[in-house]
């Protein structure tokens, strides 16, 4: 086996011997691990101490809706520029480059003194999760590909583990820390910054990274792994097969399924735990109970994916998903406190449209450019028509002063989402659709 070379500082090239390529690898196993565990901290970690937050700034429910509603509107916004920077420093560099402005923004924004300054820190958080979010996908392509299903598997539950901690550890960190909200989502940020420490030794070896290289010939191997390890990030460039994506209904529906249940996962990040409290169950336990929904993510991110691809069609189990949600939102109507635990298992069920919907992704498109434009597509698109809904929700409940309406509107909102869901799960590809509409046309 050929070693792969290394740039020196000088521009040569010398073999990488077997002991620094395994021990690279082992500082990238370590980076994506470390890295999902704070994809999501900054949000459930805020949900559990949204009325704190609430009280503390004087913010008002609608304002706290608006709160709940920045995670999508950065991921869509700050997640397009993702593949331009990996492009021109690396995807290592920007995750690691994100990791700091995790830290940075989670350090900042319980001190900032006012509403403002808490939502511009929370942005700056945001953008670090929104461009490392993008980014590793690329990098456990890159580094593991073929060991993709295992590494993302591995991804995957580092990501959940990361989701439910925060929300069931926040406070009681907070009472350890003498009963500070602003202490007890600060502590995040330290997290966030060991993150940036598995990263830095790549950084410096810029040739490990996607898009640092030099210009090299078309034909040279080099250029072409430079090709294949840039293609997931430029997504959303353009498209050498010519496919136009919008004339496909199933890109269009499983973009709308993406954003319905994004928006039913950040409601339930954002407003679950207050749920819970409103109905007289204790702090602490509101937040095991959001942690409890969100963990389930890490056995099913590994079950739905798998039976999926043994399906023609995916509608039976977006129907299952559905009515999972559906029965959860009508026990928090019902009896929020008495029936607490199941209703949070039957939304943590619910929840996993997400591992679903990246699973369809993948299945709705013939072709590795397909699925990076169907991906890019569904996503982007899905994060912005996820936006209001979070911020509608606190809106209904300031001006209900119950959690009555918002939750007739979680519910409502899974119906469509069913509907779509069982659309783009039809066995057909968007490539097909797409040169059908353009024969029409």
């Amino acid at each position: 086996m050929t070693s792969t070379p290394i740039r020196s500082s000088a521009g040569s090239t010398e073999p990488r011997s077997p002991a620094t390529r395994a021990w690279t690898t082992r500082l990238v196993v370590v980076g994506i691990v470390v890295t999902a565990l704070n994809l999501r901290p900054a949000i459930t970690s805020l949900g559990a101490l949204l009325e704190e937050v609430r009280d503390g700034l004087g913010m008002s429910g609608s304002l706290a809706g608006l709160l709940t509603s920045v995670p999508p509107l950065c991921f869509a916004v700050f997640g397009v520029m993702a593949p331009r920077l990996a492009r021109r420093f690396g995807p290592g560099a920007v995750v690691c480059a994100g990791m700091a402005a995790i830290a940075a923004g989670l350090a900042v924004r319980p001190y900032a003194g006012n509403t403002a300054g808490f939502l511009a820190a929370s942005a700056l958080a945001l953008m670090g999760i929104a461009v490392s979010n993008v980014l590793m996908p690329v990098i456990v392509k890159r580094w593991f590909p073929d060991r993709v299903g295992s590494m993302t598997g591995l991804y995957s539950m580092a990501l959940a583990l990361g989701t439910s901690a925060a929300a069931a550890v926040t406070v009681p960190m907070t009472d350890v820390l003498g009963g500070s909200w602003q202490s007890g989502l600060a502590v995040w940020a330290g997290l966030a910054a060991a993150a940036v420490l598995p990263w830095l030794p790549l950084v410096r070896a810029r040739d490990a990274e996607a898009g640092t290289r030099p210009a090299r010939r078309t034909g040279s191997p080099d250029a072409a792994g430079a090709r294949a390890d840039s293609g997931s990030a430029a997504a959303a460039g353009s498209e050498p097969d010519g496919l136009r994506i919008t004339r496909s209904r199933t890109a269009w529906a499983l973009a709308v399924f993406f954003g319905l249940q994004a928006t039913a996962a950040y409601i339930t990040m954002g407003w679950m735990a207050q749920i819970f409290r409103d109905a007289g169950v204790s702090a602490g336990t509101a937040g095991l109970l959001l942690a409890v929904t969100m963990v389930m993510g890490v056995p099913l991110a590994f079950v739905i994916p798998r039976l999926a691809t043994r399906l023609p069609h995916q509608g039976p189990i977006v129907l299952a998903l559905g009515v999972c949600g559906l029965a959860g939102y009508a026990g928090l109507y019902f009896a929020p406190a008495g029936g607490a635990w199941a209703w949070a298992l039957l939304l943590g069920v619910s929840n996993c449209a997400f591992p679903l919907a990246l699973t369809m992704v993948g299945m709705r498109a013939r072709t590795g450019a397909g699925v990076a434009k169907l991906s890019a597509f569904a996503q982007s698109t899905g994060y912005l028509l996820s936006i209001p809904g979070p911020l509608l929700v606190g809106v209904l409940y300031q001006h209900s002063g119950g959690w009555g309406l918002p939750l007739a509107l979680m519910a409502a909102l899974m119906v469509p989402q069913m509907a779509v869901g069982v659309l783009a799960g039809r066995d057909r590809t968007v490539e097909d659709e797409a040169a059908a509409q353009g024969a029409q046309g």
